[in-house]
């Protein structure tokens, strides 16, 4: 039988609510690390279903690292209320960083440019030996490109506080708990050495 104390500390940690958290734990014969993963992975499945619906609202967050480096981000979720929440506010809070201090220039691979997707391309072909047959090119050249999106694009990023998850699951896992839609739509970063601008 799952005990009070489990139950309150899944529920902090999923946003899940104390009938899910107890079918959880019941399933898993009480182990609390295979209920985690249980909700989680059911906290996925509800923000796959809720990604189609529409983020028209939402809000701008802001964040200066030093003096140096600043942040203007636009968060979307579905209402005006989830925006006030604190989950809400710590994700935005979260990205702001992650921006400050991983420099993204896109938000996801979509928004590359097919001229510089196309550069890239051109890089990688002229660095692999042209004697190795070309499915194996195009695997490392496929390869390369999906290292320079998880480097470019905030989404494919690991997340700074977490090298386990990328920013696209941070925000995956609070769909999952707050129950709404969420899209990072833009940002923008600045910094004293340079301008950058998404």
């Amino acid at each position: 039988m799952a005990s009070m104390e489990q139950i309150q500390k899944l529920r902090s940690q999923t946003g899940a609510g104390v009938v899910d958290v107890k079918k959880a734990l019941d399933e898993t014969g009480g182990d609390y690390d295979k209920a985690l993963d249980l909700l989680r992975k059911r906290g996925e499945a509800v923000a796959l279903k809720k990604s189609a619906r529409d983020a028209s609202d939402g809000m701008m967050f802001s964040y200066i690292h030093m003096g140096r480096i600043g942040v203007l981000l636009e968060l979307n979720c579905e209402t005006d209320f989830v925006a006030r929440t604190d989950d809400f506010q710590q994700l935005g809070k979260e990205i702001c960083m992650q921006i400050a201090s991983m420099s993204p220039r896109y938000v996801s691979s979509e928004e590359i440019p097919a001229d510089v997707v196309s550069r890239e391309r051109e890089v990688y072909v002229s660095q692999i030996d042209a004697s190795k047959p070309k499915e194996v090119q195009d695997k490392i050249i496929e390869g390369k490109l999906k290292k320079y999106y998880d480097e470019v694009c905030l989404l494919n990023q690991k997340f700074f506080k977490n090298e386990d998850q990328t920013i696209q699951a941070l925000v995956t896992e609070a769909i999952g708990k707050i129950g709404e839609n969420i899209r990072v739509r833009r940002f923008v970063r600045f910094s004293l050495d340079e301008h950058e601008q998404r």
